[in-house]
């Protein structure tokens, strides 16, 4: 029922920036939690910030808070993450997540909802 579509990865230097988008489709965009995800290479999937429905809600991994940054439009169907300070353990595959709820969950088995991935690669 939702199909998502990462966009915005890349290589980048220690230090550096960039932005991911995930367009979502669906005419109830609103009424689903957005989050993202993170593998890394020999790691398990990892949670790394979460926004509710209307955007007034958020919650991030103790790793990423003060750098990553998470926000939607919802009249854009989009989600973003926003990350600064990249640093080379930041390096991974970043999915994003629709959760059936309004607020959503730190655990990734509770999502249904994923797109395809965008490779992050931070040089030192």
């Amino acid at each position: 029922q939702v199909q998502l579509v990462e966009s915005g990865g890349g290589l980048v230097q220690a230090g550096g920036s960039l932005r991911l988008s995930c367009a979502a489709s669906g005419r109830t965009f609103s009424s689903y939690a957005m989050s993202w995800f993170r593998q890394a290479p020999g790691k398990e999937r990892e949670f790394v910030a979460t926004i509710s429905g209307s955007g007034g809600s958020t919650y991030y991994a103790d790793f990423v808070k003060g750098r990553f940054t998470i926000s939607r439009d919802n009249a854009k169907n989009t989600v973003y993450l926003q990350m600064n300070s990249l640093k080379p353990e930041d390096t991974a595959v970043y999915y994003c997540a629709a959760s059936g709820r309004v607020f959503g969950s730190t655990r990734g088995s509770e999502y249904d909802y994923w797109g395809q991935g965008t490779q992050v690669t931070v040089s030192s």
